[in-house]
């Protein structure tokens, strides 16, 4: 994220980088030491430095940061909690916190929750050892370390011996995140005490495995009150973890276990479960919470009450909890925008002919690729389009140098394909040349950060066609005019690290592409009599090119995701109506052939949250559970050349080229919402298909029509 001129170059004699981050309170900023040590550097607003509360709440956030030094924390390095903006730096932890991973990832598979649910019950053994209670433990304060997860944020935490004599909690206000908050923080915060961070490592876990808390709702009131008498919806938990989730779980906080019972049960093995699970509710009205004798119904109204008020304060102080009410950017208002077209009056310009290929969030921002454009950057509030990047700024005569590609974004980058075309003159035929490269942008401003030539090609198939990854490392793609390789273009300056042949040449079938967080070659090939057709999945280790595994399966198949630990492989159905699926485990490599209980065809195949959504031209969905093949449900979504579906944790999003959005019950493929299409020209082809919708919080961006984007809030839908 890039500094702003009012950034400071230094704070405590730390010089600053960059920015990490900002929040309601303050700014995160990237720093190094004297001796070159990286660090994060939290600086507090200058309205909050005025307010003698708050200072007291500062100090005994350093207070209890420099208590907890164990492997799963963030030490704390400095801090100055009298400066003229008070300040504190933590040893830096690169990698995305949970909640920024599960919403850009999806839930993680069983391993790592496992992982994340002992690495979690350690950090909380170590924060409770030195007698301090967190009481903010969620998915923003998790860490996702290369080592494992670390627990940040100890702005609200105190000692846990304190608990009757804290005048910061005895003003009448709740603090924490409502979502992930025990019971009796929302009857008597006085009194919490250790057992409510277990309460939060439960409702952690929830959304690490299904992206959706246990007591989800889009009213605050609601949410409280599930929390404080409601059963926790625990659909899609593994169900190794179930008991583990639901000990946690439990609503009497002396029935909790401590974190040593907790990491013991995981090592032994032996998970008991506290209740059976309640059978799952066939109605799509939210249960009624049962009422528990030890909570007294004043009390649990005056809590709900006060979740109102705190989960207000948090939406106002700019809070991105994407389980907050109407979860929209400060400002949002329902927008439609088209795209500059950055080559007009170029005379071979073509003009916007269609509709963006692929949108994705990067920094606060939604940026756009496809119809000749690289990148362009729209604002999430109101829709400004601020820069606009052509994927060929000089196109030539006979430009066939393609449409525009986003590779995928890092903090502070965008990854696309570019262009530069020329005419050749040497024969009697014009051809065209064109040079391709691999460009990161900086979402701010479109500035290109690096700029790296991977191809130089004439009248050849560019090197997006190959396919690319962004990885935590740089991008992966493949290389080479003849594009008969692969590199690796690292993060920083986009230089070659290391470069690998791809099997059969220039002339394979081979494609890059990313799937749970890790790097695929998949390469198809037919033998010479043309009846034995194969593919093989290669997982790469980003660090050397090198195979880490390679797997291969009968058929010529596409990766279409991940989902449970497990690729998910399938036949084009556009092609040939699709009679089954190819699952890998990625972690044993045993490969299993699913049937589909009714063989499809279709016009688009898409793994969202774990299900295999099959789109028909016509507006037909069919949703089929991939483990099994079963079908779950089939239903007209009324949306004509339906483009890529986007999920939410309830609903499926589906839009025409014309910017036609339905929305579809999850569980039943019910339309519940429509909105009319707003391009109905006659520049948008029968063959044109747009961008997936993208979903921030509550509101979703809609690409359509010629080069455009809307946007709407999904609670209007």
């Amino acid at each position: 994220m890039a500094l702003r001129d009012s950034d400071p170059a230094e704070v405590g004699g730390y010089r600053i980088e960059d920015r990490l981050g900002s929040g309601g309170m303050g700014v995160v900023y990237l720093a190094r030491s004297a001796s070159g040590r990286r660090l994060a550097v939290k600086v507090v607003h200058g309205q909050y430095a005025d307010d003698d509360e708050f200072r007291t709440r500062f100090r005994r956030e350093v207070a209890a940061a420099r208590q907890v030094s164990g492997a799963f924390t963030a030490p704390v390095v400095d801090a100055d909690a009298d400066a003229p903006r008070p300040w504190m730096a933590t040893l830096y932890i690169p990698g995305e916190d949970l909640g920024t991973h599960v919403r850009r990832h999806g839930p993680l598979p069983p391993d790592r929750l496992r992982g994340l649910a002992a690495g979690l019950a350690e950090a909380l053994r170590d924060i409770h050892r030195a007698g301090v209670v967190h009481r903010d433990l969620k998915p923003a304060n998790v860490m996702l370390a290369d080592d494992g997860p670390r627990v940040i944020d100890f702005g609200i935490s105190r000692a846990a011996e304190a608990a009757g004599m804290d005048a910061l909690t005895q003003t009448g206000r709740v603090m924490g995140t409502p979502p992930f908050m025990s019971p009796e923080q929302f009857a008597s915060p006085q009194e919490v005490g250790p057992a409510t961070d277990i309460f939060s490592l439960g409702a952690v876990l929830v959304y690490a495995a299904t992206r959706r808390g246990p007591f989800d709702s889009p009213s605050p009131w609601e949410t409280a009150t599930r929390v404080v008498e409601g059963t926790p919806e625990l659909t899609g938990v593994p169900a190794d973890l179930l008991p583990f989730v639901r000990l946690c779980l439990e609503k009497h906080p002396k029935s909790r276990p401590g974190p040593d019972e907790l990491l013991h049960l995981l090592r032994e093995g032996r998970l008991p479960d506290p209740r059976p699970e309640p059978p799952v509710r066939q109605d799509p009205e939210p249960a009624r919470p049962r009422r528990r004798r030890w909570w007294p119904a004043a009390v649990a109204a005056t809590a709900v009450l006060a979740a109102v008020a705190a989960t207000t304060v948090l939406a106002r102080a700019g809070g991105s909890d994407p389980h907050d009410p109407h979860d929209l950017p400060a400002g949002w208002h329902t927008w439609h925008r088209q795209a500059a077209d950055p080559t007009a009056g170029h005379p071979n310009a073509m003009g916007p002919s269609g509709p963006f290929s692929r949108c994705v969030l990067a920094d606060r921002a939604l940026v756009c690729a496809g119809d000749g454009i690289m990148a362009a950057r729209f604002d999430l509030d109101d829709g400004r389009n601020v820069w606009t990047r052509p994927m060929d700024p000089t196109p030539a005569e006979t430009s066939a140098s393609g449409g525009g590609t986003i590779i995928g974004t890092r903090r502070g980058a965008v990854y696309a394909f570019g262009a530069d075309s020329s005419d050749l003159r040497t024969g009697e035929e014009p051809q065209s040349r064109t040079r391709y490269t691999v460009q990161a942008l900086d979402p701010d401003t479109g500035r290109t950060i690096w700029r790296t030539p991977v191809a130089d090609t004439v009248d050849g198939i560019g090197p997006e066609y190959g396919g690319a990854v962004a990885t935590p490392a740089g991008v992966i793609a493949t290389y080479g005019d003849a594009s008969d390789s692969y590199a690796l273009l690292d993060a920083a300056h986009g230089k070659v690290r290391w470069q690998r042949d791809l099997p059969g040449g220039a002339d394979s079938d081979c494609g890059l592409t990313g799937a749970g967080g890790q790097a695929y070659l998949i390469c198809r090939d037919t033998d010479s009599k043309g009846d034995r057709e194969r593919t093989v999945v290669t997982q790469l280790d980003p660090a050397t090119g090198k195979a880490r595994w390679q797997v291969t399966a009968k058929g010529l198949l596409s990766l279409l995701g991940e989902t449970g630990g497990r690729l998910v492989l399938g036949a084009d159905p556009v092609m040939e109506k699709l009679a089954g699926l190819t699952l890998i485990d990625a972690s044993s490599h045993v490969l299993t052939t699913v049937r589909l209980s009714i063989p499809r065809n279709a016009s688009g195949a898409r793994l969202v949250r774990g299900t295999l959504y099959l789109t028909l031209t016509s507006g037909g969905v069919r949703a089929i559970d991939p483990r099994t093949g079963r079908e779950l449900w089939q239903s007209n979504s009324t949306i004509e050349q339906p483009g890529p579906p986007t999920a939410s944790a309830t609903r499926l999003y589906l839009a025409s080229p014309t910017g036609r959005l339905a929305a579809l019950d999850l569980r039943t493929g019910k339309v519940t919402g429509t909105l009319p299409g707003r391009d109905e020209s006659d520049n948008i082809g029968s063959g044109d298909t747009a961008a997936a919708p993208v979903l921030s919080g509550d509101a979703l961006y809609v690409p359509y029509g010629l080069r455009s984007v809307y946007s709407v809030d999904i609670h209007d839908l």
